[in-house]
């Protein structure tokens, strides 16, 4: 006998949950919508090598890759061992798997552009909601198979459009409840600089690599694994000081200029930076923001749960210029920002901030009172149905208070008598199961009647 079970890192979700998570899917779409983004919906397979060497090293590690159809194991087992290995190694065997289940959204949207962009209307706004798949570590907060919400800008590099995102972001916290959320910033131009001064440009992955480890490892140990990929005492030593920056934004500015050396690099980054900042109060220059996604060119921005819920980041992008040009589509400025519905799931539950009218399904239970009552009130609920009034009906006759307790179990807010005397008298005996409150209500008004009462 199988044992059941889910695969690890992925989850079931009951009603309650589906409801929640509906609810905050919905109050992120129409904010995009608002904003004048479009949907757009992808496969959740991608060709392997769309994805491969996208993510850096770390990510590449966690691409779910798809065995290929009709493999023989005896037939060709040289060429499976030889495949083995170079998965194993982080490399791509075409022998072994072609396809891959798509790391996140960002890549997949760049291909669509690449094959598309003779067709498209630029600038091109797009927002993206599906799952995605990494073959990372479960544990709270960070699942393998979660839900990512895109919105993104291709075909201008103004920086309106960051400004405009970061507001997107507050509209969208704003209204789900989630006061005290931070949203940080930075520019990877200016973690060019600081790799510029600390070994030179093929030492960027290292360096941010390693501080966008800082919150979950600590300071000491990112200056062993800077240490461990041959970046010099004196070298880190200036990161750990880039690192120590603290102020307002504008002091953060000053104190940047004094830690790396003059450079365009810094002086294009700081910038960027003050434009954004000066047109969005939500946001706090955070140098220790890396982000150590290789497609990022500019700004990146990560949003922080409240503080009081042990959660991490809630949603993050950046600025990705020419992300197309890796699939022969040059020049292509683009910025997007995604949403971890998963996560701000997670902090609504811990806070309790969900509005209670969500959590509910039914909210009417027509009482089985027998097969004769129960034609004229399979007729009724299809009424009442059309309104868009939830309602069911119980399918077997039986004691009233096994018919009360499904309810109850359910939270479903009234139960609805139909008996021979209720028909004969053109009435339905409502009552209203969280109070114990019973009423006589003319079958002509019960519609209005449970408009007019409903929670």
């Amino acid at each position: 006998m199988t044992k059941p079970g889910t695969p690890q890192g992925m989850r079931d979700f009951d009603a309650a949950t589906v409801l929640k998570r509906q609810f905050i899917l919905d109050t992120i779409k129409t904010e995009f919508k608002i904003y004048g983004f479009e949907p757009l919906e992808t496969p959740a397979m991608e060709n392997l090598d769309i994805l491969i060497g996208k993510y850096g090293d770390e990510g590449d590690k966690l691409i779910f890759k798809v065995l290929n159809n009709g493999l023989d194991n005896e037939k060709n087992r040289d060429k499976l061992e030889k495949g083995v290995e170079e998965i194993a190694a982080g490399k791509a065997s075409k022998f072994l798997t072609e396809r891959a289940l798509k790391y996140d959204l960002t890549i997949p949207f760049a291909r669509y552009v690449a094959q598309n962009y003779n067709i498209l209307t630029m600038p091109y706004r797009r927002y993206q909601v599906q799952p995605v798949w990494r073959a990372d570590r479960p544990q709270k907060g960070r699942y393998r198979e979660f839900t990512q919400c895109d919105a993104d800008i291709v075909g201008s590099d103004s920086l309106y459009n960051e400004v405009e995102l970061a507001l997107l972001y507050d509209s969208v916290f704003t209204k789900l409840g989630l006061s005290g959320y931070s949203l940080a910033i930075n520019n990877r131009k200016i973690l060019a600089a600081l790799a510029a001064d600390c070994g030179g440009a093929e030492k960027m992955t290292a360096i941010t690599v390693a501080i966008d480890k800082l919150d979950k490892i600590g300071i000491d140990k990112v200056k062993e694994e800077l240490t461990a990929n041959n970046i010099s005492n004196e070298s880190v030593e200036k990161i750990v000081s880039y690192l120590q920056i603290e102020g307002s934004n504008k002091e953060k500015l000053k104190q940047i200029k004094v830690v790396l050396s003059p450079s365009d690099l810094l002086a294009h980054g700081i910038e960027e930076l003050e434009f954004i900042t000066d047109k969005c109060e939500k946001l706090t220059i955070d140098f220790t923001l890396a982000r150590g996604l290789n497609y990022y060119t500019g700004t990146i921005l990560e949003a922080k749960a409240p503080s009081g819920v042990q959660i991490g980041s809630i949603g993050g992008g950046g600025r990705y210029d020419d992300l197309t040009g890796m699939f022969g589509v040059k020049g292509v400025p683009g910025v997007g920002i995604s949403f971890g519905v998963d996560r701000i799931y997670d902090v609504m539950e811990a806070l309790d901030i969900f509005p209670q009218s969500i959590a509910k399904g039914t909210s009417v239970l027509f009482m089985n009172m027998g097969e004769q009552e129960v034609d004229i009130a399979f007729t009724l609920m299809q009424k009442l149905r059309g309104a868009g009034i939830s309602c069911e009906l119980f399918p077997k006759a039986g004691k009233l208070d096994k018919q009360i307790k499904y309810a109850d179990k359910k939270n479903i807010q009234f139960a609805i008598v139909l008996g021979s005397k209720e028909i004969e008298k053109d009435i339905a005996l409502v009552k209203t199961l969280a109070t114990g409150h019973q009423e006589s209500v003319p079958l002509s008004d019960l519609e209005v009647y449970l408009i007019q009462n409903m929670a």
